[in-house]
């Protein structure tokens, strides 16, 4: 029988693995950029015209209609309308609505997805095309380990250039999952992918375990091609409402208490075979 440092030496050495998860339409309902148009507006980065666009594009994303080329030109109108913004404004105005605007429309499925991979002991990875200052707020409210969003270039004076440094977008993302997969030690085999869109195909090729949710026709037929799992998610819900208990035990807690758990069970099994062979030779 293994001894217990023994086992605990094979846990340690088992390759990491991680759920990669799309942001937009996959965790929540709807364009995480868009959806802080009207904040923004009121903050005074945007005019009400800019804020009637971006509803429209709001729309025509939720309808599924945004192809490629559609993203391609909300990415370049996107870039234009925050040039001049400056960075630590849009922060303060996404941490001020976030819980407003956010927490009610993340998918209660995608919640319980993402606690299930923590509890089995995955990083959770948010893997978005949206900008760095709205993902990694929602990254954190989720709970995520790791995010991987758009970067804007910022000038000298602290305000976006309208430029962008890095764009998490269709082979880019898969780009991003292997790069994090050889710096974490994560193996993609053993890994899983979230997401809606067609354009993340190569994401979801680049892991072992690939799931469409609420996919796109082309990510429908593609997943149906490659019987690829599809979920769909339909349930917004506050976390609040999912987790009315704030007492309960933190993430590192839980694992903690699981790996004492684990080391008892252990000994216990140890002591029970040893005292079996005992008063199997006293016989």
């Amino acid at each position: 029988m293994l001894k217990l440092v023994e086992i605990q030496s094979l846990t340690h050495s088992m390759p990491r693995t991680a759920a990669f998860f799309d942001l937009d339409k996959t965790v929540i309902a709807k364009s995480s950029t868009l959806t802080f148009s009207k904040s923004f507006y009121q903050g005074g980065l945007i005019n009400r015209r800019a804020v009637l666009r971006t509803a429209y594009a709001q729309f025509v994303f939720l309808a599924g209609g945004a192809d490629h080329d559609q993203m391609e030109r909300m990415r370049a109108y996107l870039s234009a309308l925050c040039r001049g913004w400056n960075v630590e404004q849009v922060k303060e105005i996404v941490a001020e609505t976030l819980h407003d605007l956010i927490d009610p429309i993340i998918y209660d499925e995608a919640a319980s997805l993402i606690e299930e991979h923590h509890a089995a002991g995955r990083d959770v990875v948010i893997v978005s095309t949206s900008g760095a200052e709205v993902v990694e707020p929602i990254g954190e409210l989720l709970g995520a380990d790791r995010v991987v969003a758009t970067r804007m270039v910022v000038g000298a004076d602290g305000c976006f250039t309208g430029e962008v440094e890095y764009y998490a977008y269709g082979p880019t993302k898969a780009e991003a999952v292997k790069d994090l997969a050889r710096s974490e030690g994560y193996d993609l085999a053993r890994c899983y992918a979230y997401s809606d869109s067609a354009t993340d195909v190569p994401m979801l090729s680049s892991v072992g375990h690939p799931y469409a949710v609420n996919p796109d026709r082309a990510l429908r037929r593609e997943a149906l091609t490659r019987a690829w799992p599809i979920l769909d998610f339909h349930k917004p819900v506050r976390l609040k409402q999912r987790l009315p208990d704030f007492s309960a035990p933190s993430r590192p807690a839980l694992v903690a208490a699981a790996a004492v758990g684990a080391a008892a069970a252990t000994a216990g099994l140890v002591w029970y075979a040893s005292r079996r062979r005992a008063l199997t030779a006293s016989r």
